[in-house]
């Protein structure tokens, strides 16, 4: 054997070697971005569509008389729909954040903008409203009119999407129509005056000049584990940047105005959305990447772990896929449609950390027009607890 065919021989042998190798690892090691196997459903919740919050006010008077799914409006009280945020209490309950009402700021100046109060139980698969407070602005802080002369915002005044609760008790939120910051304090009244974005305005913003399409504003937003700093992520791109690409702002909340710093979050298609955006430590940020498909029309509700630090320099968050949410293991069926669970909702805005290998996801059910389970019927407020395939090594502030 002359050395040249050793050297052949040697080399092959070595490419084998690393096959095999890499074949036995993960499948997370072995290909970029992809988690070991699918995430697990191992809880089930949820809050049936009709529900609303008795002895409350009429609702839905701008969206006419026609049936919309089977459901006639108006209402005769304030429907517990649209969950665009979510916050874990501690004790079992969580606080979830109604979005603007109906879809746009011309019909929901009849719903009124509250944080509910939520206790899900997957071991009946109930879930019940144990409370909530309504936002209001008692002193004032608006500069423009509002729709009520009481104060009591609605969702013609603000389309609130995302909600961080700071070290202080107080609520963080973040809104699609300025994009504003709004801070509110623990009984839902506004501390101080909405905080712009700057040098971005959606069409609603009556500063003029728009650079961000309608209802694209802060749909996440996570907060620093140190809870000094918000990440604000609009869900729409800001005209004149890259189509598909999203901006991630950092404001420090001790000086109270936005830094020097961003990033750019690029979406797998410029067609997708995020729902979500919460903080897994100082780096890294669980994100909902959404398209605008439900039921059998849906293709894409993942999950994505997003670095800020760039380790690929792309000039890019680093995106690695944590959890699809169309094919989540259910071995013991609790879901109820056999052994892989499906998300099919057009809009999945709600993730929260339970421990550092389990989440739990929240869909907007945008009653009453979403029929992402059923055609021809409105969707419920489901609750789902998914075991992710690896861990989060997340920072311990942010676990329970």
């Amino acid at each position: 054997m002359t050395d040249s065919t050793r050297r052949r021989l040697g080399s092959g042998l070595l490419a084998l070697a690393l096959a095999a190798g890499l074949a036995a690892l993960p499948a997370s090691a072995a290909s970029a971005g992809r988690p070991a196997g699918p995430a697990t459903l191992t809880g089930f919740a949820a809050l049936p569509a009709e529900t609303f919050l008795p002895g409350s006010e009429p609702s839905g008077a701008l969206l006419g008389t026609a049936p919309v799914n089977g459901i006639t409006p108006p209402f005769a009280d304030q429907p517990v729909q649209g969950f665009s945020g979510v916050l874990r209490n501690g004790d079992g309950t969580y606080d979830v954040l109604s979005d603007n009402g109906y879809g746009n700021k011309a019909n929901s100046a009849d719903f009124l903008l509250r944080i509910q109060r939520i206790a899900p139980d997957t071991r009946t698969g109930a879930v019940d409203v144990v409370g909530g407070i309504h936002l209001t602005d008692p002193k004032r802080y608006v500069p423009f009119p509002l729709t009520r002369p009481d104060r009591v915002l609605t969702g013609a005044d603000f389309d609130v999407e995302s909600i961080v609760r700071a070290g202080d008790g107080t609520y963080w939120i973040g809104d699609e129509f300025g994009p504003w910051l709004l801070h509110f304090d623990r009984g839902g009244r506004l501390l101080s005056a909405p905080v712009p974005l700057p040098d971005v305005r959606a069409p609603e913003n009556a500063a003029g000049n728009p650079n961000l399409p309608s209802s694209k504003g802060f749909e996440g937003m996570a907060l620093a584990p140190d809870k000094q700093k918000l990440y604000p992520l609009l869900e729409g791109t800001v005209a004149g940047d890259e189509a598909g690409v999203l901006r991630l702002n950092e404001f420090d909340l001790r000086a109270g105005r936005y830094t020097e710093r961003r990033w750019k979050y690029r979406l797998d298609a410029p067609a997708n959305a995020i729902g979500d955006a919460i903080s897994i430590d100082n780096d890294r940020l669980l994100i909902i990447e959404r398209d605008g498909g439900q039921g059998d029309t849906a293709f894409t509700k993942k999950l994505f772990i997003a670095d800020k630090r760039d380790r690929d320099r792309d000039g890019y968050l680093d995106k690695t896929l944590a959890a699809d949410l169309l094919n989540l293991a259910d071995p013991k069926n609790l879901g109820g449609f056999g052994p892989v669970f499906r998300f099919p909702f057009q809009t999945i805005e709600d993730v929260v950390i339970l421990d550092d290998r389990t989440v739990a996801v929240l869909n907007d059910n945008n009653f009453p027009f979403s029929t992402g389970r059923t055609a021809g019927k409105p969707d419920n407020n489901e609750y789902i607890e998914i075991r992710l395939p690896e861990k989060l090594r997340a920072d311990r502030r942010v676990l329970p």
